[in-house]
């Protein structure tokens, strides 16, 4: 579930440690100093924790392990592409895709046109040798992650990527749910965080708004949502996840 950014505020408690985080922040600023880095995820175990982690790590991999954001833009970002810079760039997901197709997908065209390929030609590729692509002088990042995260990412590309597809109307962009049964996942798993409406969560745009993009949907329901408290449902039937979307896409779309 993903967490409000109040969360901490709810007793005295709360709004002490709210308070000297806030003043540590502020001193380090003065200092010239940067601000602490998230904490990281806590390690798993199973493969299919790993995949579920490797999901997060391609959608904000520096979220997941708790380092500074990249503050130039990634080198092979195309100069052609100049709406996006800086720590956008180096996420997997703004080369290939939440539909992980790249240019012959969803991002074929718009703000993160870009031109390259995605990554579904991977799909059953050893681990070992997407792990190589990751660090080929192409995708440089040897070095800004550790090996176990190498390993987990290699596996979500190697045995996690979904075929959106049969999920998703491409062109209509509509979930090939029930609507009815999604109801009753989502008032028994999600309503907890996100609120009957889908407008709880305080910094989010409300669900049914971010059903624009299903693609997006789909991976964070079935992998997660990276350093939140937001269940991975990556063991449940695929099409839980779908009827989640399909009742989502009936919530209101302003809060």
């Amino acid at each position: 579930m993903l967490r409000t950014s109040g969360g901490l505020a709810g007793n005295g408690h709360g709004r002490a440690v709210f308070a000297g985080c806030a003043g540590l922040v502020l001193l380090l600023g003065a200092l010239g100093l940067p601000p602490p880095a998230a904490a990281a995820e806590e390690p798993v175990v199973t493969e299919a924790a790993r995949i579920a982690r490797g999901g997060r790590l391609y959608d904000k991999w520096y979220a997941v392990i708790g380092a500074e954001k990249p503050k130039e833009t990634h080198p092979a970002w195309p100069a052609s592409n100049t709406k996006k810079k800086g720590d956008t760039t180096w996420r997997c997901k703004s080369c290939h895709g939440w539909d992980y197709l790249g240019a012959e997908g969803a991002y074929a065209t718009g703000s993160y046109q870009t031109g390259i390929k995605g990554v579904m030609g991977m799909f059953g590729a050893e681990p070992a040798a997407i792990i190589a692509v990751m660090k080929d002088d192409t995708h440089r990042f040897d070095g800004m992650m550790d090996e176990r995260d190498f390993e987990d990412l290699a596996l979500f590309v190697s045995k996690g990527l979904i075929e959106m597809d049969r999920y998703i109307d491409r062109a209509s962009k509509a979930p090939r749910g029930d609507v009815a049964k999604g109801q009753a996942y989502y008032e028994t798993v999600c309503v907890a965080c996100h609120g009957s409406k889908g407008t709880k969560v305080k910094d989010m745009k409300p669900l049914g708004k971010l059903m624009s993009n299903p693609w997006e949907i789909l991976h964070k329901i079935v992998f997660g949502q990276p350093a939140e408290e937001m269940p991975a449902l990556y063991l449940f039937d695929r099409q839980v996840a779908v009827d989640i979307m399909a009742y989502s896409a009936t919530l209101p779309t302003e809060k």
